[in-house]
């Protein structure tokens, strides 16, 4: 597990701070009078929440643009952009701006879902085969008894990102190609046993969408929920994001490794560092913070759209709330602890949870230059989201707790201090290892062969070729299906090479050989940087030379 958050976790923060014990009664008593109020006013909540925004944004200096909206019993109280698009040109942010949102499209996903479910054209509990007959899973059991809740529950017995470099980073990988190889990535664990997060089942949600609509999924998307919710500035692909109305990514590409370094826009648009057509259904949405208030609100009023008719039935929108596996645990509030939850869970496309006593719906979302949260209180007929073009995940963090507390009049914790001493522990973690990596590279021991052994294609089921050239005096490494990760392959120690991609956007890996009769036959790969995100499923691959 990395040291600092995973960028797409759809866990909301909710432990692990202690309660604000510090700074004056005055102070605190303050605090907590202006959360009261916020709670119960909604012109108060707007400038509360508002005051918190740029608070946060003051302590992370580096951000360059956050989208937030607030909404409360179907109105919005706050939808507003802060920053700038571009820390390298003017142009403001504002509440029509556009932000990747990543992840947070699966519940939309399970939404359109959701509809055909209403319409009698698919059952929650029915098999994945039923709508797709070729379907096939590494297990053959799994792949015959899957269901479409399972695969939007992320209980199918995938591990943690698996499958997930058919698409990421951008690859030429089809949405066909992608549930056709789906049936070569390793499941590691048992059916429905535990919840591993899963993009690769949500590409099949889209599938079953697509097989049983006789629609693209952003076709489906745009016409039965887009056009319907009146969203006229969102679209659900990336490459539909015009640049000029975008918030660029920006991300910390070293030295010494990924996510360290200074601020930096990583990329002239979105779809750049971010193309998902063929995995637009576990993340594809760019939307802005006055469109994906209509989408909150939409939600809390359990499918019902402004003008009385529904988008998806009353019974539809609590099943998709209904948890389907569980996903942490815990001995529950304390008074150091006054937020942590009993039990967090993982329903259709959003995370269900109590906190701080009340049932919070949520999710997170993350591609490479962006990170964005779903809340929603359904109690308070409340939620918010938060749109960030940077990956400072503490922010983030912050943001998340820090705006759901004030929703809730509950003001005490500190959770800009907490999370900026939590980075600074993670910084420290991550620098430390960056040294200790380079050392072992100049200490290693040479390879056992010399490095025209090491040419040739190496093949791994799922994934396809990877092809090792010699270039110059060294070794040329090239995953044939993504662009961004082809670059030289260095001598680590030993048996076990490292990348150095050119493309500083992209993760590194180390690759280790295994010699049989007198030169290499197989190989596996793990990631070099331990913050790397999970979607870079190295670890995966097992490589056999062709």
């Amino acid at each position: 597990m990395s040291v600092r958050l995973s960028r797409r976790s759809a866990l909301f923060v909710s432990g692990g701070a202690a309660a604000l014990a510090a700074g004056p009664a005055w102070a605190r008593q303050a605090a907590q009078e202006t959360a009261q109020a916020a709670a119960n006013d909604d012109a108060s909540l707007a400038e509360a929440v508002d005051a918190y925004v740029k608070q946060a944004m003051a302590a992370w200096p580096d951000q360059p643009a956050l989208g937030v909206a607030v909404v409360r019993e179907g109105q919005t109280v706050l939808a507003r952009g802060y920053g700038v698009k571009a820390q390298d040109r003017p142009g403001a942010a504002d509440e029509h701006t556009l932000f990747a949102i990543a992840s947070n499209t699966k519940n939309v996903t399970a939404a359109a879902l959701a509809i055909l479910v209403d319409e009698g054209k698919v059952k929650w509990d029915a098999p994945v085969k039923t709508y797709l007959p070729d379907f096939r899973l590494w297990d053959p059991y799994i792949g015959e008894h899957v269901t479409v809740r399972d695969a939007l529950s992320h209980r199918a017995g995938f591990g943690l990102g698996a499958g997930d470099l058919l698409f990421w980073p951008n690859s030429d990988r089809t949405r066909a190609e992608v549930v056709a190889q789906a049936a070569f990535v390793p499941i590691e664990d048992g059916f429905r046993a535990r919840y591993h997060y899963c993009n690769l089942m949500f590409v099949v949600a889209g599938a079953v969408i697509e097989a049983v609509s006789g629609q693209s999924w952003e076709d489906f998307i745009q016409t039965r929920i887009l056009d319907r919710v009146g969203m006229s500035e969102t679209v659900p692909l990336a490459r539909l994001a015009d640049p000029a109305r975008s918030a660029l990514p920006h991300g910390r590409v070293g030295p010494p490794l990924r996510y360290q370094g200074d601020m930096t826009r990583i990329a002239q648009s979105i779809v750049e560092v971010w193309n998902w057509d063929s995995a637009a259904a576990a993340g594809g949405i760019c939307t802005t913070p006055t469109d994906w208030a209509k989408w909150m609100a939409l939600r809390l009023n359990e499918g019902v759209l402004p003008d009385g008719s529904r988008l998806f039935s009353e019974d539809a929108a609590r099943e998709m709330w209904r948890p389907n596996i569980i996903v942490a645990s815990s001995p529950g509030p304390t008074a150091e602890l006054p937020n942590r939850s009993i039990a967090s869970t993982y329903a259709m496309g959003f995370q269900v949870q109590d906190y701080r006593g009340e049932r919070l719906i949520s999710h997170g979302g993350g591609s490479p230059g962006g990170i964005s949260a779903t809340v929603l209180i359904p109690g308070r007929k409340t939620g918010f989201c938060v749109f960030s073009n940077a990956e400072e995940s503490f922010l983030l963090r912050a943001l998340r707790s820090g705006i759901a507390d004030i929703v809730m009049g509950k003001v005490d914790v500190d959770w800009i201090a907490d999370s900026k001493t939590k980075e600074a522990e993670a910084t420290r973690k991550s620098l430390a290892a960056a040294v200790e990596i380079d050392a072992k590279q100049r200490a290693g021991a040479p390879p056992a062969m010399p490095l025209d052994a090491y040419v040739g294609t190496w093949r791994d089921p799922w994934y396809g070729d990877i092809v090792i050239s010699k270039r110059g005096d060294g070794l040329w490494l090239d995953f044939t299906h993504t662009p961004a990760l082809k670059g030289p392959l260095e001598p680590y120690d030993g048996e076990t090479f490292r990348t150095r991609f050119p493309d500083k956007r992209e993760e590194d890996a180390f690759v280790t050989f295994a010699i049989q009769t007198a030169k290499p036959a197989t190989a596996t790969v793990k990631g070099v940087s331990p913050d790397i995100d999970f979607s870079y499923d190295y670890q995966d691959l097992r490589l056999t030379r062709v």
